[in-house]
C-alpha cells in the first residue's frame, strides 16, 4: 500500500467528500451535552506508524471520548494484572447485547465478559491498582493522554451531564459488587468511569492512539512505549469482539480491522503494523456507532485493503 504523504492526504480527503454529509442517524440524546453538539460536523484523520499525519474535515475538533476510554483503561489494567488474570475475572467474550445492558449480567451470573461494555469497563477501573479515588482517576488521565501523544482534560460540562443522568450505571457496579465483580468501592468505579468517558480528543488524536496499537504500543508521535508489546493483541481480539457493541461482527465481517466507537461520535481502527485510522462525527446508528465515522473509516480501510483477514 502507498503510504506517502500525497496519497494519505488524497484517502482522507475522497473519504471526507464523499461521506462528510450522509444523511441518517441521531445524536445521543439521553445525555444532554451530546444532544447539543452540531451534528453537521464531521472529520477524519490517519496517522502512520513512522509518524506521518494526514486530516481533513473537522478532524482537530475536541468531542468526548465516551467509549473509546475503555480501551485506554483497558490497555492500562492489563499492563498492571496481566492478560491472564484480566481475562478471568472480566472476560473475552462478546455479550450480543447492548453496552449498558443488565440482562448480559445476569445471564453470566454477573461476570461482564467484556471490558468494552459498561460492566466491564467499570469493573476494569476498579482493577486498577491505586490507593484512592483520585490516583485511580490520575492513572486514567494519563493512560488517555498518553496514548493520543498529547494532554487531555476532562471537561467540566460532559462530565456533569453524565454525572447527573448515570443512573442505570450506578445499579450495574452494584450488581457487580453482589457478585463478587468488582474490586474497589462500587460507586468509586461508577464515579471514575463516568468521568474516564467525559475527556475532550479529537479525531487526530484518536488516530494516533489507534497508530499506537497499530505500532505493538510504540506511540509514533511522542517515540514512547505506552504499552507493553506482549499486551496489544489482547487488546485488538478485545476491540475485535465488543468494539463496536452489537455490531462489531458486522464490522469485522466487512471492514476486517479492530475498531472502537464512542457515542460522542467517535470511531478508531487499527491497521496492525501500519497505521491508525479515525473519524468523528454525531450522528448514531441503532447501536452507537458514528454513521457517518464508520462509512469515512470503512473507505480508507478497503482503499489501502487493510482488512486482516485478506493476509495470505
Amino acid at each position: 500500500m502507498n503510504l506517502d504523504q500525497s496519497n494519505l492526504q488524497k484517502l482522507v480527503d475522497d473519504a471526507h467528500a464523499r461521506h462528510s454529509k450522509t444523511s441518517g442517524g441521531a445524536n445521543a440524546s439521553y445525555i444532554p451535552y451530546l444532544a447539543q453538539v452540531p451534528s453537521h460536523l464531521a472529520g477524519v484523520a490517519i496517522v502512520t506508524v513512522d509518524g506521518k499525519v494526514a486530516f481533513a474535515g473537522d478532524a482537530d475538533y475536541p468531542f468526548a471520548i465516551e467509549s473509546i476510554s475503555k480501551v485506554c483503561t483497558l490497555a492500562a489494567a492489563i499492563d498492571q494484572v496481566g492478560s491472564a488474570s484480566l481475562r478471568h475475572k472480566i472476560g473475552a467474550d462478546p455479550t450480543g447485547l447492548p453496552f449498558n445492558s443488565v440482562i448480559a449480567l445476569e445471564l453470566h451470573k454477573g461476570k461482564p465478559l467484556s471490558p468494552l461494555v459498561n460492566a466491564g469497563a467499570m469493573a476494569t477501573v476498579s482493577l486498577l491498582q491505586a490507593k484512592d479515588t483520585e490516583a485511580r482517576w490520575q492513572a486514567i488521565v494519563d493512560i488517555q493522554s498518553a496514548l493520543v501523544g498529547s494532554p487531555v482534560k476532562l471537561s467540566d460540562d460532559v462530565n456533569r451531564s453524565e454525572q447527573d443522568t448515570n443512573f442505570h450505571n450506578r445499579g450495574i457496579a452494584w450488581l457487580l459488587y453482589a457478585a463478587n465483580a468488582m474490586y474497589c468501592d462500587p460507586m468509586e468505579a461508577c464515579d471514575v468511569y463516568t468521568r474516564q468517558c467525559s475527556t475532550l480528543v479529537t479525531a487526530t488524536q484518536l488516530a494516533t492512539m489507534a497508530a499506537t496499537l497499530a505500532g505493538r504500543g510504540h506511540n509514533p508521535v511522542t517515540g514512547k512505549q505506552v504499552v507493553k508489546a506482549e499486551h496489544v493483541r489482547h487488546i485488538l481480539a478485545e476491540m475485535t469482539m465488543e468494539g463496536l457493541y452489537e455490531h462489531s461482527g458486522d464490522w469485522a465481517y466487512n471492514v476486517g480491522l479492530p475498531g472502537k466507537s464512542g457515542v460522542g461520535g467517535g470511531l478508531l481502527a487499527v491497521v496492525p503494523g501500519v497505521m491508525g485510522i479515525a473519524a468523528f462525527s454525531p450522528p448514531l446508528d441503532v447501536a452507537g456507532n458514528s454513521v457517518r465515522g464508520q462509512l469515512m473509516v470503512a473507505d480508507i480501510a478497503r482503499a489501502v485493503g487493510a482488512n486482516i483477514y485478506d493476509k495470505q
